[in-house]
């Protein structure tokens, strides 16, 4: 019976696990730009549920979905699965757009 117990306790931990990483919320268009080179590209503001802001561009007609502003960086064929990769990827101190990190939340007694 412990093994059952223990089992579930298990399966329950690693599916909430997955339900705390970072999603979108929102995927906002900015602009219409070109490279240097002349390749027209479109800019977009990603809003994760965890308050940070990540840029994604679109490439090639909106065929290919790249994290960041070069065109080069986890890039995928569909706009949904680069957003969630974005926020997935992204952490706060690393994220270029966002302009403060997190706050942390001290408890003390």
């Amino acid at each position: 019976m412990k093994l059952a117990h223990w089992s579930a306790a298990v399966v329950l931990a690693l599916a909430s696990a997955g339900s705390l990483a970072a999603r979108p919320t929102s995927i906002v268009f900015e602009s219409n730009a070109e490279t240097a080179d002349g390749q027209p590209y479109g800019q977009y503001t990603v809003n994760c549920n965890d308050g940070r802001s990540v840029t994604l561009t679109a490439w090639e007609g909106n065929s290919r979905w790249c994290l960041g502003e070069d065109g080069s960086r986890d890039c995928q064929k569909k706009q949904i699965r680069a957003a969630k990769t974005a926020c997935e990827a992204t952490s706060p101190g690393r994220d270029r757009t966002s302009s403060q990190p997190l706050p942390v939340a001290a408890y003390s007694r």
